[in-house]
């Protein structure tokens, strides 16, 4: 008799992260570690390491985004829009507050 086995760990919460897909026990997202592989290179030994989490964490991850993967791109693709409209907002930058002087 054959048996599924099954590794939980990823989550959803609606009260963690939007209800994003995280690494359980954590608010790392799946998309953090996808895109610290794509855009930055990063090795699932390094990012286990940076992110202080197991490699087993780290795979998991990437096999629920090639799971999702759809769903995953375009959060990202959101995310990355956000952060441009914020750039060019210049929020977070070091210039003057408004509300000084």
């Amino acid at each position: 008799m054959e048996t599924v086995e099954s590794i939980n760990l990823i989550t959803r919460n609606p009260e963690v992260r939007g209800g994003r897909p995280c690494i359980m026990g954590t608010g790392l997202k799946v998309s953090d570690i996808v895109m610290a592989q794509v855009f930055h290179g990063q090795t699932p030994d390094a990012m286990a390491v940076s992110y202080g989490v197991t490699l087993a964490q780290v795979y998991a991850a990437l096999a629920y985004y090639y799971l999702h993967k759809d769903e995953i791109d375009s959060d990202i693709r959101d995310q990355i829009k956000k952060a441009r409209e914020l750039r060019d907002k210049h929020v977070g930058s070091r210039q003057a507050s408004l509300l000084s002087g």
